[in-house]
């Protein structure tokens, strides 16, 4: 039987009949782009969500917006910078503060494609944004997410994870030449693994971690790309699928609407979802569908969480 949703769904498609009334939500890069159009369809079925940004004033923006929308759900804003470890821990110390219980955790913010950046801590921007600020972030709010479990954790990823896996030798490229499409394949996989070893640690405990391909929409994540980039990500094609075809906001919000929202996952975890559905494990390299066998390595997921651990300097054995 065919999945009741695809590639042409959108957010107000998966969302029809699901109801979040008073479930608590935050979500990472909601200033814009998928994360605004995430907790748009999310607050119109009664959930309360918070946006974290580094643009407050953006967010207020989509806030603002959303609440003229006539939602059930209240929004509230917070400020998160994820290269920035006192900014994360100050963002997750206020959440706690504020709530007792966090529902679901979509960590939606993401930076695609740059040219070598550091943070003050000497990472890979790449990494550092879209893999170690959520790392840290989300750890620190596990006291929430257990409070409120059944709870969920949507990571995105990315079908990038195909272009590069996790280079424990030199994951900041501070020995080999750096490429941003390596570099960027590194991050969605690291936040595949994460997503495995975050889910078999919490799984029991009712807390359960999926991860998502949004697909291909032209949001701030890819701010950095030139014209010759997007020709690049456009002529990988799939042999069974053709060349990728861009979504829109809406269709590219609507596989993390459906994780957070279905019942359909109940009691499940450690997956990668795109579409709309539960995808494969493809060994096909030039495959631009489905989840690389690399990014779903048990060994790999558990030696990146000890490499996260060392990089923001606190243990999180969780278990």
């Amino acid at each position: 039987m065919p999945p009741p949703f695809d590639k042409d769904s959108t957010s107000n498609d998966v969302i029809q009949g699901a109801d979040l009334t008073g479930k608590t939500v935050l979500i990472t890069g909601a200033s814009g782009g998928l994360g605004a159009e995430t907790a748009r369809a999310l607050a119109s079925i009664g959930a309360n969500v918070t946006l974290a940004a580094r643009d407050i004033p953006k967010a207020e923006a989509v806030a603002a917006s959303i609440r003229d929308s006539g939602v059930a759900g209240n929004i509230q804003i917070t400020a998160l910078e994820l290269t920035s470890l006192d900014s994360v821990r100050d963002c997750a110390k206020r959440f706690l503060a504020e709530n007792e219980v966090l529902d679901i955790l979509i960590n939606n913010a993401g930076l695609m494609g740059c040219e070598l950046t550091r943070t003050p801590a000497g990472w890979e921007l790449q990494l550092a944004t879209n893999h170690i600020g959520h790392f840290l972030l989300t750890c620190l709010l596990v006291p929430a997410l257990r409070s409120a479990a059944p709870a969920r954790i949507v990571n995105l990823s990315s079908a990038g994870h195909r272009l590069g896996d996790v280079d424990f030798d030199d994951p900041h490229f501070e020995t080999r030449d750096y490429d941003k499409w390596e570099a960027y394949g590194q991050s969605k996989t690291a936040n595949i693994l994460f997503t495995r070893e975050l889910d078999r640690r919490l799984g029991a405990q009712g807390v359960r971690a999926i991860a998502v391909h949004p697909g291909m929409i032209m949001t701030e994540l890819g701010r950095h790309l030139t014209p010759e980039d997007v020709q690049d990500l456009m002529s990988r094609g799939d042999p069974e699928g053709g060349r990728p075809t861009f979504k829109s906001i809406e269709q590219g919000a609507a596989t993390s609407c459906w994780v957070a929202s279905t019942r359909e996952l109940e009691g499940q975890g450690g997956l990668y979802c795109e579409d709309c559905h539960v995808a494969e494990e493809k060994v096909d390299g030039a495959s631009i569908s489905g989840v690389s066998p690399h990014a779903m390595n048990p060994e790999s997921a558990l030696r990146l969480w000890a490499l996260s651990e060392a990089w923001v300097g606190e243990s999180f054995p969780l278990e």
